[in-house]
């Protein structure tokens, strides 16, 4: 196949072992990595040279399971450019610093996903949209919650035995979570929408 050998030059899936001179068998190692890297490339469209990146932190000896999680988390964290005014900027920050430290959570200061979230809140209020950024610690509750769930389920299962399993689970998990949130949110907006708002309950979409 194409992309596997595609794979196997950029060194993101090791070597099978040789059977022949020209063919080799992969293992179920081989298998959960290349899901990996389809999950990283295909679904979050994960640059070849972050990916590299990723899966070095797993490989790694000396780099904790937090660590490679992180690394992680940072190749898969979006870069958007919202446009906000400084005043909401600076609001924002101190929003979310707020936030941060009444939680009690560890947060790296250099995180993208920290960026992401104080530009996200300048951005509401510099639409006018401050009541949702208001939601803010509503928000969090709900997040903790089910991360605590995933993680949770990740560590408890009987075939994760080593950190780089339980790190490949947590990423494709995020992943794939992301969008799972996304599609559940918009479907309880169409559901509340319509008890609140609808005349009559119709079965086509809205125009």
């Amino acid at each position: 196949m194409p992309t596997i050998k595609y794979y196997l030059r950029e060194n993101l899936l090791p070597p099978g072992k040789l059977t022949s001179p020209n063919q080799a068998s992969y293992g179920e190692a081989h298998v959960r990595r290349l899901r990996l890297i389809r999950a990283l490339v295909d679904l979050a469209q994960v640059p070849v040279a972050r990916v590299k990146e990723v899966l070095e932190g797993l490989d790694s000896d000396t780099m904790s399971l937090h660590d490679q999680i992180g690394r992680a988390h940072r190749a898969i964290t979006p870069q958007r450019q919202l446009t906000s005014t400084t005043d909401a900027q600076e609001a924002a920050a101190a929003q979310v610093q707020a936030l941060i430290e009444s939680r009690g959570w560890s947060i790296h200061p250099d995180a993208p996903a920290l960026t992401t979230l104080v530009e996200t809140i300048a951005a509401l209020r510099t639409l006018n949209q401050d009541h949702l950024a208001g939601f803010l610690d509503s928000y969090a509750d709900a997040v903790e919650k089910f991360t605590e769930l995933e993680v949770a389920a990740v560590t408890s299962r009987p075939d994760h035995t080593t950190p780089d399993q339980i790190a490949e689970s947590v990423i494709i998990g995020t992943i794939l979570g992301e969008t799972l949130i996304s599609s559940l949110r918009l479907l309880a907006q169409e559901s509340i929408s319509a008890k609140r708002w609808s005349a009559a309950s119709t079965d086509t979409p809205p125009h």
